[in-house]
């Protein structure tokens, strides 16, 4: 009983551990192996003691195998093909070129500068090849870059793993045996490969196959099938042959991502959900397992390899493998500065170091403190700099343009043809045929389909896009339309119309992530009414530091009556949608609709007769007023806050 009691205060603390570490990291925004590494390491033997994994025995092995195939499964469970697509050549020389020149490159400074044998210098190398999808998933959600860029990344992250896994199981044998026959090596490589990739292909269909004819079962239950599926396959393969199921599992989720199952976002939040959970209790008891003693043992050397590993090797390989790309100098130099190590790296070194010291070989700590010295090395350095470099070079995706805007209404032609003016491509997507001919009879490019299709919105080409807008005549439909556009492609702005106290705002997952449009309670029938009417006016404002608190009173008053409506704002000369809780600033160029209800009659005779197409001019009702030597404060005193648009025009005449 005391031995089990021990197992289990081990397990708890390892959860609360590895569970805080993640918190503590969404929190600051960085990758959770940053908090996991020194959270282990507190834990274990050579800090507080709490933790010693020793008494888990050969349970260890068995909980680093699960959650690895688990780990791997997410992987291609989340991987986007139709990115991957549009990066095929260059991830499929990462893949390989890029596995070989890293292999020797890694083997070739690990013997020369740590000082390693050859054959433990070339296993440290096979170890490291990896990146990893818990390492670089989690970044990328943090350093929104290019797409091109961030899908290159995601798929070497979760195919390289089972691939570098494999390799290093091969040189270990090599180095256990002694059979160093190339043709041996590479026909062993290829063996686990073509296994893994057949069962799991196989495997991920008839799970497919099996979710989609299964109406009977609920949907927590299909989850349940699911976990176990890959872990049959998972063992099925490694029954046939060692190493062949990190394979499986990887392809047996790309296969199952691409059966288009109605319950697919669902099935990746629970996948999702496991993996972290086995991420931070591998990280934790990994980490705990470690001997500090052993990485300052390595000396500078092994710095130096690491170093040439990030600042050479990486560089090297991205050149090479990306050389026939499209993609441009700044995207090929971020993708050579990330390269962060994670749970593949340290899991596979801890089972390594366990065998090779049963067999009588000395090394295998040795082995292990580096591999962990280059996780550590490159998640802070890389890993912590993401952000920055990904500024620095101009690639993040919120420089991205273009709208996708769904719900055809007069207001929403309007907002296609601004951008349209600004030089970015607009597509509109609605069921409504009649509204779709109506702007298609504009010019303007539309799809007649459901917003909620993912096929229409990849056709329409939101992937690459700045820009969603969602602005039917529901407001519940517009967020669930702006959850699914986060969820599957993640565009830079997300905007919807919505009521500010809806349920999806409430309940929302990611609130930070979908903004409100234009203003809270948008009467949006109202609005669509007067731009079909030509009973509004398009204006634009320019907010001057001087008098700034003034404008904004005045136009804060003409929206409270429901006069106006700010739909569009310009700062550093890009144009984006009005959000509800926009802070306005001196130099925002502000385009809004000011409602102009005189009859048109009365529109003629003044000379303002209203043309087919509103045009942006400086309405002098809204336009920016002169101020006296009289402070901004003082004169705001005399706009009470419920202002009546008469009430300001008056203000204003005071003022002039």
């Amino acid at each position: 009983m005391e031995g089990s009691f021990e197992i289990t205060l081990l397990i708890i603390l390892t959860v609360m551990a590895g569970i805080s570490a993640q918190v503590l990291a969404d929190f600051l925004r960085v990758p959770a192996i940053v908090f996991l590494l020194p959270f282990g390491i507190l834990l274990g033997p050579d800090g507080l003691g709490l933790i010693d994994t020793q008494i888990l025995g050969i349970g260890i092995e068995v909980i680093v195998a699960l959650s690895v195939a688990l780990i791997l499964f997410e992987g291609g469970l989340n991987l986007e093909l139709r990115d991957l697509g549009k990066v095929s050549g260059s991830l499929r020389n990462l893949v390989t070129i890029g596995t070989l020149i890293t292999l020797i490159g890694g083997g070739i400074c690990a013997h020369y500068l740590a000082e390693f044998p050859w054959g433990l210098a070339f296993l440290y190398a096979s170890l490291v090849v990896v990146t990893g999808p818990t390492v670089i998933s989690p970044l990328l959600k943090h350093v929104k870059v290019q797409r091109p860029v961030a899908a290159l990344l995601e798929g070497e992250g979760v195919l390289i793993d089972p691939v570098g896994a494999i390799l290093a199981v091969v040189v270990l044998d090599i180095i256990l045996n002694g059979d160093a026959d190339p043709i041996s090596i590479i026909s062993g490589l290829l063996l686990r490969l073509g296994i893994g990739g057949a069962i799991g292909a196989l495997g991920g269909w008839l799970l497919g196959w099996f979710l989609k004819r299964s109406q009977f079962l609920s949907e927590d239950l299909k989850n349940l099938v699911v976990l176990a599926g890959l872990l049959g396959l998972f063992g099925i393969a490694q029954t046939i042959r060692s190493e062949a199921g990190l394979m499986a599992t990887v392809v047996s989720g790309i296969v199952l991502r691409g059966s288009s199952l109605p319950e697919e976002r669902l099935l990746r939040r629970f996948k999702g959900q496991l993996t972290m959970l086995a991420v931070s209790v591998l990280f934790i008891l990994l980490a705990a397992d470690l001997s500090i003693a052993s990485i300052f043992a390595l000396g500078w050397g092994s710095v130096w390899t690491v170093l040439m590993l990030m600042f050479v090797i990486r560089p090297l390989n991205i050149w090479v493998c990306t050389w026939p790309s499209d993609m441009n100098w700044r995207q090929k130099l971020f993708l050579g500065w990330i390269g962060p190590r994670g749970i593949v790296s340290a899991s596979v070194a801890s089972l390594f170091s366990i065998l090779l010291t049963q067999r009588g070989i000395s090394g295998g700590d040795a082995i292990k403190a580096l591999v962990f010295l280059t996780i550590i090395m490159t998640v802070l350095c890389q890993g912590l700099t993401a952000g920055w470099f990904a500024n620095l070079l101009h690639i993040t995706s919120t420089k991205a343009t273009g709208a996708v805007i769904v719900g055809i209404s007069p207001l929403s032609r309007l907002i296609a043809r601004l951008f349209e003016e600004q030089g970015e491509s607009v597509v509109l997507i609605d069921t409504n045929t009649e509204a779709c001919r109506q702007a298609e009879a504009e010019g303007l490019r539309v799809f007649v389909s459901s917003a909620l299709d993912t096929a229409v919105l990849e056709e329409a080409g939101l992937a690459s896009m700045g820009t969603f807008l969602a602005m039917t005549n529901n407001g519940e439909v517009n967020f669930v339309l702006a959850q699914r556009a986060v969820e599957e492609f993640d565009p830079p702005r997300v905007y919807a119309v919505f009521p500010r106290d809806s349920q999806g705002q409430q309940h929302s997952k990611s609130p930070q992530k979908i903004a409100q449009a234009f203003i809270p309670h948008l009467p949006i029938k109202i609005w669509n009414q007067y731009v079909d009417e030509g009973k509004v006016k398009l204006g634009v404002t320019t907010l001057k530091a001087e008098g700034l608190g003034f404008q904004q009173a005045h136009l804060q008053a003409l929206i409270r009556a429901g006069e106006l409506v700010p739909i569009l704002f310009s700062r550093d000369g890009r144009l984006e949608v009005m959000p509800a809780s926009q802070e306005w600033r001196s130099g925002d160029l502000i385009i809004y609709l000011l409602h102009d209800p005189r009859p048109a009659l009365l529109k003629r005779l003044s000379g303002a007769s209203q043309a087919k197409r509103l045009s942006v001019e400086r309405l002098p009702e809204v336009e920016e007023i002169p101020l006296t030597k009289k402070e901004p404060e003082k004169i705001l005193g005399a706009v009470p806050a419920e202002s009546k648009p008469e009430q300001v025009a008056e203000t204003k005449a005071k003022v002039g």
